[in-house]
C-alpha cells in the first residue's frame, strides 16, 4: 500500500509511514462483528411478520414490523452515548469493547432461543442493541487511536478498510440468513450470528498486548458538558446581564416535557428520542450564545474545542434524513420486493447483500479511479463534499424506487430487478457519506473526546430512524390519510417521495453549511 512520507521535521530524513501491526486484529473483530448484526437485522422484518407477529391482525402487521424495526435500529444507534462515556470518562476504550461485547453474545442467545417468546425476544433486541450500540462508536475511535500524526496519512485508507470488512460481513449476512431462516428456522438463523459475535470478541481479546490505549480522562473541571453548564448557567461578570441562553435551554426542557403528552400517538421510544433532540437542540444553541461568559473560568483551548464541538454536531444534524432513507432498505424495501415478480426460490430480504456487495465494489473504485480523475480534473474532493454529494445521491434512489411504488399500485408487474438502480443509487451515497465520516468524526474530535464524538456520529442515525417513526405515526390519522388519497397516491409511495425532497432539502442545507466549517487535525501526536 504505497503512502505520502510523514513530513519531516528541519534536517532530518523523510519518514515513511508504518501501518501498526495490532490493525488486522481490529478489522477482523469488525468482519466477524457485523456479520453477526447484520444478519440477525436483515431477516428481522420478515421473522416479525411471519412468526412472532402472527397473532396480531394481517394488515396491522406490516406497520408493527416497522416500528419494531426501527425503534430497534434506535436503540442501537442510542446506545453509543453511554458506550462513548464509559470509554472516555470511566473504563477506557478497550475494557468497554470487550464487556459490552460480551453483553451482545448474551442477546444473540436470547433471539436463539426465545424465538416463540416475544418477552425473551425483545430482552435478546434490547442486549444486542445496549452491546452493539455500546460498542460501535468504540471501534471506529479505537482505531484512530493506533495513529498518529506521524502515520495519520494511512489512516483514512484504514477507515475505508474498515468499512470494506463492515460490509464484506454484512454481504454474506444478508445473502445467507434468509435462506437460514427458511431452511432451518429462527433457532439456527438467529444462533449462526451470535457465535460469529463471539468468534469476534475473542479475536478482538488475542490482540489485548499490541493495542494503543488511550487512558479514560475523570473529573476533568474542563470537559464539554462543565464548560457547556457553566456557559449556560452563567450571569456574566457584572451578574445583571440577561441570561437568554438559559431561557433558551429552558424552553428546550419544557417542550420536552410537552412531548411526553404523546406517548400514546408516537410511542415511548419516540418520545424519548424527541425530547432528547429537544434538550440537546436548545441546550446546544443557549451554550454558545453564552461561552464567551465563561473565558477566565474555563482555558480558551477548552471553550474553543467546544465551540468546535457544537459546528460539528451541527453537521451531524443535517446528515440525520440521509440514515432516515438508508436505514429503511431493511423494512419498505424489503417490503415493496414483496409485491414484486422474482424466482421462487428468492427471498425479498436477500436484495439487501446487492448493498453491501456494492460497496465492496466502489469503494476501491472510488480511492482507486473516480477520486483520482476528479483531482486530475481540478475538482478537490473534500470529505465534506463527499458527504454532500452522498446525501444528494439518496435522495434520488427514493425517487426512483418511489416510481417503482407508482406501478406496483397501478397493477403493474415489476421485477425485482428494477430494485437495482435505486440500490446502487444509495449505495454510492452510503459509501460517500458513511465511509467518509467515520473518519472525519474522528479527526474533528478533540483528544479526550474520541469516543462521545463518534457516538454522535451514531447517533444521527438513532435520529434519521426517529423521522421513519414519526413519518409512519403521522399518516395514521384521517385527515393525513384523505388528503394522500386525494393526491391520487398510495401511502407508501406519498413517504417515499416526501423522504426523497426531505433529503435533497437536507443536502442543500448540508453544502450551504460546509462551505463555513473549519476543518481540525485533532490526531495525537506520536
Amino acid at each position: 500500500m504505497s503512502s505520502t512520507p510523514a513530513v519531516p521535521a528541519t534536517g532530518a530524513e523523510p519518514v515513511t509511514p508504518k501501518m501498526p501491526r495490532q490493525i488486522p486484529f481490529i478489522i477482523a473483530n469488525e468482519g466477524c462483528e457485523r456479520f453477526s448484526f447484520y444478519g440477525m437485522r436483515n431477516i428481522l422484518t420478515m421473522f416479525l411478520m411471519t412468526s412472532l407477529l402472527l397473532s396480531i391482525p394481517e394488515e396491522l402487521r406490516k406497520g408493527e414490523a416497522k416500528d419494531i424495526f426501527h425503534t430497534f435500529v434506535i436503540g442501537v444507534y442510542f446506545f453509543p452515548l453511554l458506550g462513548g462515556w464509559l470509554a472516555d470518562r470511566v473504563f477506557g476504550k478497550y475494557n468497554t469493547i470487550l464487556w459490552l461485547s460480551l453483553v451482545y453474545c448474551a442477546g444473540h442467545a436470547c433471539l436463539a432461543l426465545f424465538e416463540h417468546n416475544k418477552n425473551g425476544f425483545y430482552t435478546g433486541l434490547f442486549l444486542i442493541a445496549l452491546g452493539s450500540g455500546g460498542i460501535k462508536p468504540l471501534v471506529a475511535s479505537f482505531i484512530g487511536d493506533q495513529f498518529d500524526q506521524t502515520n495519520r496519512s494511512l489512516a483514512q485508507k484504514v477507515f475505508d478498510g474498515f468499512y470494506w470488512i463492515i460490509n464484506f460481513g454484512s454481504f454474506f449476512a444478508s445473502l445467507l440468513m434468509p435462506l437460514f431462516l427458511k431452511q432451518f428456522g429462527a433457532s439456527v438463523a438467529f444462533g449462526i450470528p451470535g457465535i460469529l459475535m463471539f468468534i469476534a470478541t475473542f479475536v478482538f481479546w488475542l490482540g489485548r498486548k499490541q493495542y494503543v490505549r488511550v487512558e479514560p480522562v475523570s473529573n476533568d473541571p474542563h470537559a464539554f458538558l462543565v464548560v457547556i453548564r457553566n456557559a449556560i448557567l452563567s450571569q456574566g461578570q457584572t451578574r445583571t446581564q440577561s441570561r437568554p441562553g438559559l431561557w433558551l435551554t429552558l424552553i428546550g426542557f419544557t417542550l420536552a416535557l410537552v412531548v411526553f403528552g404523546f406517548i400514546k400517538q408516537i410511542g415511548l421510544v419516540s418520545v424519548l428520542c424527541s425530547a432528547l433532540v429537544l434538550v440537546m437542540g436548545f441546550g446546544g444553541v443557549g451554550a454558545w450564545m453564552q461561552l464567551d461568559r465563561v473565558r477566565g473560568q474555563h482555558p480558551d483551548e477548552a471553550i474553543d474545542g467546544v465551540r468546535n464541538v457544537l459546528r460539528l454536531l451541527v453537521l451531524f444534524a443535517l446528515i440525520t434524513p440521509f440514515w432516515s432513507l438508508f436505514d429503511q432498505k431493511a423494512s419498505t424495501w424489503v417490503l415493496q420486493a414483496d409485491h414484486m415478480t422474482k424466482p421462487e426460490w428468492f427471498q425479498s430480504s436477500m436484495m439487501q447483500a446487492l448493498n453491501p456487495l456494492l460497496v465492496m465494489i466502489l469503494i476501491p473504485f472510488n480511492n482507486f479511479v473516480l477520486y483520482p480523475l476528479l483531482n486530475q480534473a481540478g475538482v478537490k474532493v473534500t470529505a465534506l463534499r463527499r458527504m454532500g454529494a452522498g446525501i444528494a445521491f439518496t435522495g434520488l434512489a427514493w425517487i426512483v424506487v418511489g416510481a417503482l411504488q407508482l406501478a406496483i399500485d397501478g397493477g403493474d408487474p415489476i421485477t425485482i430487478v428494477w430494485q437495482i438502480i435505486p440500490y446502487a443509487l444509495m449505495t454510492f451515497g452510503e459509501v460517500l457519506v458513511s465511509a467518509t465520516g467515520l473518519e472525519f468524526a474522528y479527526s474533528q474530535a478533540p483528544l479526550s473526546m474520541k469516543g462521545v464524538i463518534t457516538s454522535f456520529w451514531y447517533l444521527s442515525v438513532t435520529i434519521g430512524n426517529l423521522w421513519v417513526l414519526l413519518a409512519n405515526s403521522s399518516v395514521k390519522g384521517e385527515t393525513v390519510t384523505n388528503y394522500i388519497e386525494s393526491l391520487g397516491l398510495s401511502v407508501t409511495a406519498f413517504q417515499m417521495f416526501f423522504f426523497a425532497g426531505f433529503c435533497l432539502f437536507a443536502a442543500f442545507l448540508f453544502a450551504m453549511y460546509a462551505r463555513n466549517y473549519r476543518m481540525l487535525d485533532n490526531y495525537r501526536k506520536a
